[in-house]
């Protein structure tokens, strides 16, 4: 049954970008602290703000849906542009403001090295001493303080550098991230090592079979593992039993899933043949290579997230 909701789920969003329906908290839900207070933007917009964190002072695209309401608890979704890139570019092309869900586009700090970009810690070419890890605590306290968020449905995604920190994310915030979907993801081994997450982690991930910037084969020289290798690590962490059979979507979508998972988690892997570096379904430029139209990675990780909370305690 779960395998014809999947399959539907990537044909929908194949043939069209469907208007979907705000998604609240129940009642008895997690609730953040900031439900009840004033929004700091209008609804339907997009607004740049600041925050401090470990010293220094960090930027953030915020966007609140159409219809926020501080009566109701919003699911928040945290979006991570890819090196060199800017939460406002990762906003243009993703197509993440369109969910009814806050969603927060943080910006990193310039690196080291090719021209000295933004980038995300877990990188070897991430600026020296950055802790995005406390950013990335501090930006989850500041929202909930100032917004109505469902704390139980709080998710990451990313682009390329971006996707890779979702990794490191996983591995250290379980208990903040109810589940996570890198796209294009440059997983270095720091994002990675001694990764021993508090409780088993859902995962989405998405990846062109022709990426030529992050080999969906690995690299070896710069420590990038083969894509399969990655979400099958991830299946073995959340202890998952049974890998069920591809499922091929045409004309380039292959999806890989593992169930059994402990505690209701679930690893899903699609591959994208011949896709290159981008995102799937982008409105725009989201990097070299082939982008396909025949699924839009934000509905899809919409319909995954949807199937994921936190536990309560």
């Amino acid at each position: 049954m779960k395998g014809l909701l999947w399959r539907a789920c990537v044909l929908a969003a194949a043939l069209v970008a469907v208007p979907l329906a705000p998604s609240y908290a129940a009642d008895d839900e997690p609730a953040s602290p900031g439900c009840g207070s004033a929004a700091p933007q209008e609804p339907g917009t997009s607004v740049l703000h600041t925050l401090t964190s470990g010293g220094r002072e960090r930027t953030y695209q915020l966007h609140l849906p159409d219809g926020y309401d501080a009566s109701r608890s919003w699911p928040l979704i945290v979006a991570y542009h890819g090196r060199g890139n800017t939460g406002a570019g990762t906003e243009a092309f993703s197509r993440l403001s369109t969910l009814p869900a806050v969603v927060a586009y943080p910006n990193g700090v310039v690196g080291t090295g090719d021209g000295d970009r933004q980038a995300w810690q877990g990188a070897p070419y991430a600026a020296a001493g950055v802790d995005d890890v406390r950013f990335t605590e501090d930006l989850l306290d500041g929202l909930e303080d100032r917004l109505c968020v469902d704390q139980g449905r709080v998710y990451a995604t990313g682009k390329s550098n971006g996707a890779g920190f979702t990794g490191l994310l996983a591995c250290r915030m379980a208990d903040r991230f109810a589940a996570v979907a890198p796209v294009a993801g440059a997983f270095y081994p720091a994002t990675g090592e001694n990764c021993e997450p508090s409780r088993p982690v859902p995962v989405l991930d998405f990846h062109g079979t022709g990426d030529a910037t992050i080999p969906y084969g690995g690299d070896e020289d710069r420590g990038l593992p083969s894509l399969q290798k990655w979400v099958g690590d991830w299946a073995e962490r959340d202890h998952c039993t049974t890998r069920l059979p591809d499922e091929v979507t045409e004309p380039d979508i292959t999806t890989q899933r593992w169930t059994g998972c402990a505690d209701g988690a679930e690893v899903t892997h699609v591959a994208v043949t011949d896709g290159g570096h981008t995102w799937p379904g982008a409105d725009g430029y989201s990097g070299g290579g082939y982008t396909t139209q025949t699924i839009q990675a934000h509905a899809v990780m919409w319909d995954f997230f949807q199937n994921h909370q936190l536990p309560r305690n």
